[in-house]
């Protein structure tokens, strides 16, 4: 049995994602080991569950997310894939075994240098496609601009995507067919508005600031892209771990990278409260949440194994009564603006074909 996933465009290009894309930032070992077989079985169940659209980056496991998910996808047709530009990988033959370093637990011998320049960004397009072993990748975004990452270096970062290039190399890019979109791949609003001054984007990968958990997006973002015809693609829809996980289960509880705040684990129990009360799983209300807006073309969390794949698509299809959604705006959970998603029976979207395509 194989499962038809709904798609949406991107932007105003020719591209259509599924609904739910495949975040590949575990298959380069983020946090643990995970073997090359173990990769390479999950990103297989994810195509054979209907998933066609992968996200990786070079900074994945310092380039071993890139090399797995090109082994899985190659000989597959109709995935869409997303890489990222803005950093340079550099063998560093000091670098031994697979410590954790920046999250990642790789044993590839390289280190990242930020790099958003003309050549910059057409170097790290070529060596994704190396990586990857693939001879194209159809969206790159723009990683980790912005002064949440660089601070006091954001300005001259940035000059290097204006006055340096990096803007000008995605264009020449897109208009030739090299790719087929671009965006931003970060997790703040501010810096996707200031780009957007400077270039059309397509697509911008937005991860942890538009969730159950927060709607800031709303204010100013989603309108500028509503205007400009630009697609979100929602990462980290559990704001690192603490919208799947709940906060009542003890442990470290974990959001936006780092060990939640008390006001956080607060309103997650609030959240997951509610939830409780209407027999939805938090998980489920967090992953379907952002779909509703318009502008949202799909919600890409971290796949790690097989079973994680099955269950993410069980939450995917869970009905969730209108009374939840209207519950959680009551207790101003949610904003009173936020749209939701409409009540469809077990997600009925999603239907189980045979491989001829005939409704089982």
């Amino acid at each position: 049995m194989t499962t038809v996933l709904p798609t949406r465009s991107i932007g105003k290009t020719a591209l259509h994602v599924t609904e739910l894309g495949f975040g590949a930032a575990p298959l380069g070992n983020l946090y643990r080991p995970v073997s090359d077989s173990d990769a390479r079985d999950t990103a297989i169940a994810a195509i054979e569950a209907g998933i066609a659209y992968f996200d990786t980056a070079p900074y994945y496991g310092f380039g071993l997310s890139e090399r797995r998910v090109g082994d899985a996808l190659r000989g597959h047709d109709g995935i869409v894939l997303s890489s990222k530009v803005g950093r340079l990988l550099k063998a560093d033959a000091t670098l031994r075994g697979s410590a954790e370093r920046h999250g990642f637990c790789s044993p590839l011998p390289f280190d990242a240098e930020f790099d958003y320049s003309f050549e910059g960004v057409m170097a790290s397009w070529e060596a994704s496609k190396q990586r990857l072993g693939l001879a194209s990748i159809d969206i790159l975004y723009v990683h980790d601009i912005g002064s949440l990452t660089h601070g006091s270096r954001h300005e001259a970062t940035f000059r290097q995507l204006t006055d340096g290039g990096g803007f000008r190399a995605l264009e020449q890019l897109r208009t030739s067919g090299a790719i087929q979109a671009f965006g931003l791949g970060v997790n703040e609003t501010a810096i996707c508005l200031e780009a957007m001054k400077h270039t059309q984007l397509d697509v911008i990968l937005l991860a942890g600031r538009y969730t159950l958990l927060e709607q800031n997006a709303l204010d100013a973002l989603l309108p500028a892209c509503a205007r400009s015809g630009v697609s979100i693609v929602v990462g980290g829809p559990y704001n690192s771990g603490i919208l799947a996980t709940g906060a009542r289960h003890g442990g470290a509880l974990h959001y936006d990278y780092g060990i939640a705040p008390p006001t956080v684990v607060e309103r997650v129990r609030r959240l997951e409260a509610q939830c409780e009360r209407h027999g939805v799983p938090l998980a489920a209300a967090a992953l379907q949440f952002p779909l509703a807006h318009p502008q949202v073309a799909s919600v890409i969390p971290g796949l790690g194994s097989p079973r994680l794949i099955e269950r993410t698509l069980k939450l995917l299809r869970t009905a969730i009564p209108d009374a939840l959604w209207r519950d959680l705006k009551n207790e101003d959970l949610l904003r009173a603006d936020a749209p939701v998603p409409a009540t469809v029976a077990g997600r009925a979207s999603l239907q189980d074909t045979d491989k001829a395509g005939h409704w089982a």
